[in-house]
């Protein structure tokens, strides 16, 4: 099949030929906005998402943040304007500020090829700490995930979470 023809070149041979169709969906619309997932680890166990002791991926499973910058990056070149970084709790994964600088030199080309926009969704318990960081690799844009404004009802919705820690971020 197809991975096997593909097997044996360089990622550079086919890649060249897809840059040069961008993506379309089945209504011939472009795509232009991907939504990637760098982890299913979380630091909350949800009531509606996760099982308190959950059983996640082995790390060897995962694509390692090169993997995921070529990969973004090919998308880019089909003309992906707009990537969103979510997880699990993107922010939680091992050394992801290497993810989010390598994916900022995408941004800013004033209407040229490369990415208009590169944001996060998150659950917030780490953005304290990343928020300056993201600001500096160009993410404008956050989505936070937050169930409730009620301290009590949260840590019983996210088991673990810690409301002015989130609130802080």
């Amino acid at each position: 099949g197809a991975m096997a023809r593909l097997a044996g070149r360089r990622p550079s041979a086919y890649l060249k030929n897809m840059e040069q169709a961008p993506l379309i969906d089945p209504f011939a619309r472009p795509i232009t906005y991907l939504r990637v997932s760098v982890t299913d680890r979380c630091d909350f166990r949800c009531t509606y998402c996760m099982a308190e002791h959950m059983q996640f991926l082995p790390k060897k499973d995962l694509l390692t943040l090169e993997e995921l910058d070529r990969l973004c990056s090919a998308f880019v070149g089909l003309g992906v304007r707009k990537l969103r970084v979510t997880g699990g709790e993107p922010l939680v994964r091992r050394n992801i500020m290497q993810f989010f600088r390598a994916m900022s030199r995408h941004l800013g080309q004033d209407g040229g090829p490369g990415l208009d926009e590169l944001t996060l969704t998150t659950n917030g318990s780490q953005l304290a700490r990343f928020a300056d960081e993201l600001a500096e690799c160009g993410v404008r844009r956050v989505n936070v995930s937050l169930d409730t404004l009620d301290v009590t009802r949260f840590a019983e919705i996210t088991r673990w979470g810690r409301l002015p820690q989130v609130l802080e971020g």
